[in-house]
């Protein structure tokens, strides 16, 4: 089903490359980054729908290669009004992660399409 609820989890694979994050910090920021979204927009329709079947959820994480491409996607999601968290973590004030709301799929992958899925970032 082309047209599926999904979430996009877009995570910044040089903070483990280049900055020596752990993998397990890199999955903090992602929790963060789709719990805070899911919060946010806890009573839209797609979110709610999302949600209520737990045991189906799909979530796609991508590779971001760097904080300018996570503050470029950002704010082309910004302009096209599709909701979304940019998670900034605290105390050091580093744009990490973002996280796009559940959205049908065929509403989002074009802002998102070109980027690789993360498991390919930490291997190549």
């Amino acid at each position: 089903m082309t047209n599926s609820i999904v979430q996009y989890v877009l995570l910044r694979s040089d903070l483990y490359k280049e900055l020596g994050w752990s993998i397990g910090a890199l999955v903090a920021q992602a929790c963060h980054a789709s719990t805070a979204v899911l919060h946010l927009y806890k009573n839209d329709e797609n979110t709610m729908k999302y949600l209520n079947d737990l045991d189906n959820m799909h979530k796609v994480v991508l590779d971001i290669p760097s904080e300018e491409v996570l503050r470029k996607v950002a704010e082309k999601l910004k302009e096209n009004s599709i909701d979304h968290k940019l998670w900034i973590e605290q105390p050091e004030n580093i744009p990490t992660c973002l996280a796009i709301k559940p959205y049908p799929k065929d509403i989002v992958k074009k802002y998102v399409g070109k980027f690789k899925l993360y498991k390919d970032a930490i291997t190549t």
